[in-house]
Parts: structure tokens; C-alpha cells; sequence
């Protein structure tokens, strides 16, 4: 991930909110500015940041109010500068109208923010859970550093991150991730452990394209399956497996750093494939396919069109595990529990070597509603997830099974917490699928 994008977006809203700016400055900075006389108001259909290398750019164009398909008086521009070098963060900051798009060229300043933060943080799927939470921004020279932890009695994970921007000109970054994950849920009848170290290098093709290229070394192992599971999972326990792996990935997006315009059309398009356990006899490739597309109605109302699809099989005539395999569930497939649908054997979900879930879904925005930004949306999933290697002497069936789920949700903010629920019915299902009516996501900083 490019370091403004691993940028914690809480840190930045509250070094450009907490203090440092208020309205009351851009206020002021307006009313000097009209003194001046300046006039003629322009609209510009975009706005983009230029030098932004830590910042995030959606956050410095939102924090003073520089957005598009608005009219501005020249002297509101100046005030936007004023406002933003106000933030001090910048060492310069100035808006030049290019035909009809509004330019913000900042020059941050060479310093090294960074935070020590803990939050507590509830999903569907991993219930309430703790974390910690560390970042430097130049930790070394034009090197963002990380390292996040989080943990419950059923969810253990950790990772570091170091990123090292422009290695090679302003066209090739490279990266450093580490990582360990403990999972043993409650609902299912073993514990998974990963433990994950992987060099990357990013190269930007064009501001929209980025394409990535990794080199690993992964251990994991599936362990503790209960004497009364499926005797598929009982098969598939393990010692540990070490290997290396190799990852290649392409993403490319109209979305300007993850934030998307209401008035436009805007898409992303992702796809990633790994190549796990080379040189084993475990050895499997692994393709992911992710697409989203946003199709306006209006300014406040557009459809989301998603697909959500992989696929996962062995290399050497080899058969997968169910730490390999796709579960779809919970947030992924709304209507559904975590695992909810595909192969089954004794009530324990097994996952399947092939998944896919689409989604279409009605958006709309209602700005500010009693103060709160607020969005809200109904929605219709449909997928599967199907595909087994060992069928148990064909008693597992692990045919394709369409499911299908209807449902509403909800996006808002109060304060600095972001909620995300939904409400969701399963339309479409198979015998022994576990259905989930309600999901719940928010997380809160100290």
C-alpha cells in the first residue's frame, strides 16, 4: 500500500481538526479576503492535490472545504490556502485553476509525525475486540513505519509495516510487511496460526494503475481439530508447513484514495495472484478478483455493481486445506454468519476452492442528516462458494449452490466513530447454511 494510503486516517483528521483549525480561521481569513474585492466566482469539475507524499490527499481537500462542482470567489481560494497552511503542516500551499480543475500543490513540512494509539473496534465477525497501534511518518527517510496489534480470546493478529516511497525516481516504492495471526473462533472446531514475512515492490504505471510484485516466506498450519469434527478437517490437520511464496498484483481505480464522487461515474478493478508453499508438496496458486463500480443517479444517489471472486487449487495434484479454502459470510455475504455458506459436514463449514459473490446496491447520501454525515442503501447479494478436493467418498456435497440475501444499510459518523450496520434477509439458501439477520461494524481511538 502506497503510505498515504496506510496513513491512519484518525491521526490526520485530528491533526488538521484537533485544534490546529477551526472555522472560525477560515472565517476570518474569508472576511480579510473580501476586503480585498476580489470577485468572479469559477466551478471546477475536479479537484486534485499535487506533493502530497504523507497527507492523504481526500483529507487535505476536505479539511477546508476544496470540493468540485462548487463555485468559488478567488478570494474564497486564497482563504483555503490561508486555512490549510493555518493546519501547520504545510510550508506552502497554493490553488491554481487548470481549465476547469482546481490544483492544490502543498509542500509538506519535513517533519516526523507520528502516534501511539489504542482502540477498541467491533465486527460480525471478530466480535469486540482490543488493539495498539503505532506509525511514524519518516520514521526514515521517506520511510512510513507501522506496527498494529489486536486481540481477543478468539482473534490474535499483529502486523508491521515499513513503505519507502519513490526508490527509483517518483515511479517505484518498495515495501516491507511482517505478520502473525492466531484464530480460533468459537464456532468452529480448530485453531489456525500464520506466521508471514513478505518484501514487495510497487510500481506506479500511471496515477490510476499500480502494479505489485512480492517475495515471501509464510508458516502456518491448521491445529487442535476436535475429535468430533468432520472427518475431512480431521484429515487435514498439519504440522506446520514453511515454504516461500511469490505474489503478483495489478489495482486500478478512478477512485481518488479510496474516496469516491457522488456525481460521477467511478470504478476499481483488482486482481491478485499468489503462488503459495513453492517447492513443497503443499504448493497452490491462489487468484483473487476484486471490481466495483459506482453508477451515478444524481448527485446524492448512485448503484453500487460489485464482484467479489477466487479461486484456489493445488499444483501438484495436491488438495487444499480449509485454512486455503474461500468462507464467505458475515460482512462479505450479507444475510449470511461468517462461513455461512458452502461445503458442510457434520455442521462444521469446510469452505470451498472456488467462491463468488456479487452485489447491486442502491445508494444514497444525505449529507449532513441532523448534523451526522449519514448514508443509507438497499441491496441484494448473490453467490457460492463451491469446490472440494476430497468429498469424503462423494458424501460431501460441494456442488454449486446459489444463495441469494436482500437487506438495507447503514453508514454514519458520530463524532470520531464510524458505524456501519445492516439488516439482511437470506432469499435464496441450502440446508444447513447459518443466516446472520443483523451485522454491526465501529471502532473508537484513544
Amino acid at each position: 500500500m502506497l503510505p498515504r494510503s496506510c496513513v491512519n486516517s484518525a491521526y490526520v483528521k485530528g491533526l488538521l481538526r484537533g485544534g490546529l483549525m477551526s472555522g472560525a480561521v477560515l472565517a476570518s481569513s474569508l472576511g480579510a479576503a473580501a476586503q480585498s474585492g476580489e470577485g468572479n466566482s469559477r466551478i471546477y469539475t475536479k479537484v486534485v492535490v499535487r506533493g502530497a507524499e504523507f497527507i492523504p490527499e481526500e483529507d487535505i481537500k476536505l479539511t477546508c472545504g476544496a470540493v468540485p462542482n462548487v463555485p468559488y470567489l478567488t478570494i474564497e481560494l486564497r482563504a483555503i490556502e490561508d486555512c490549510l497552511m493555518s493546519t501547520g503542516v504545510f510550508e506552502s500551499v497554493t490553488l491554481t485553476p487548470e481549465d476547469d480543475t482546481l490544483v492544490i500543490a502543498v509542500e509538506e513540512l519535513n517533519t516526523q509525525p507520528g502516534r501511539i494509539e489504542a482502540s477498541l473496534a467491533y465486527s460480525s465477525q471478530d466480535g469486540l475486540i482490543g488493539g495498539l497501534s503505532f506509525e511514524q511518518y519518516n520514521l526514515f527517510p521517506d520511510t512510513y513505519g507501522s506496527v498494529r496489534l489486536a486481540y481477543n480470546d478468539e482473534v490474535k493478529r499483529g502486523i508491521a509495516r515499513l513503505y519507502h516511497v519513490d526508490m527509483i525516481e517518483d515511479v517505484l516504492d518498495l515495501g516491507l510487511r511482517a505478520g502473525w495471526e492466531e484464530l480460533s473462533y468459537d464456532d468452529t472446531p480448530y485453531t489456525e496460526k500464520t506466521r508471514q514475512l513478505e518484501a514487495y515492490a510497487v510500481w506506479k504505471a500511471k496515477p490510476d494503475t499500480r502494479l505489485e510484485a512480492g517475495l515471501g516466506y509464510r508458516s502456518y498450519g491448521l491445529f487442535d481439530v476436535s475429535a468430533d469434527a468432520s472427518p475431512l478437517l480431521l484429515s487435514e490437520e498439519t504440522s506446520t508447513i514453511d515454504a516461500p511464496f511469490m505474489r503478483f498484483g495489478l489495482d486500478h481505480s478512478s477512485i481518488s484514495k479510496g474516496e469516491t464522487s457522488w456525481g460521477a461515474w467511478n470504478y476499481q478493478f483488482g486482481v491478485d495472484q499468489y503462488f503459495w508453499n513453492l517447492g513443497t508438496e503443499d504448493a497452490l496458486r491462489d487468484f483473487r478478483l476484486k471490481t466495483r463500480s459506482y453508477v451515478p443517479f444524481g448527485s446524492s444517489t448512485r448503484m453500487l455493481i460489485s464482484l467479489d471472486a477466487g479461486t484456489v487449487s493445488g499444483t501438484n495434484g495436491n488438495a487444499t486445506r480449509v485454512m486455503d479454502r474461500f468462507t464467505p459470510g458475515a460482512d462479505s455475504f450479507r444475510g449470511f454468519a461468517s462461513g455461512g455458506v458452502g461445503p458442510r459436514d457434520n455442521g462444521d463449514a469446510l469452505g470451498g476452492n472456488n467462491f463468488a459473490v456479487s452485489t447491486i446496491e442502491l445508494q444514497r447520501n444525505f449529507d449532513n442528516f441532523d448534523s451526522t454525515p449519514l448514508i443509507g442503501g438497499v441491496f441484494w447479494q448473490t453467490g457460492a462458494a463451491w469446490g472440494l478436493d476430497d468429498t469424503q467418498s462423494g458424501t460431501i456435497d460441494d456442488d454449486y449452490h446459489q444463495r441469494s440475501s436482500v437487506g438495507v444499510s447503514l453508514s454514519l459518523e458520530i463524532g470520531i466513530v464510524p458505524i456501519s450496520l445492516y439488516v439482511a434477509k437470506a432469499l435464496k439458501k441450502e440446508d444447513g447454511d447459518e443466516e446472520q439477520v443483523f451485522g454491526l461494524s465501529l471502532s473508537t481511538n484513544f
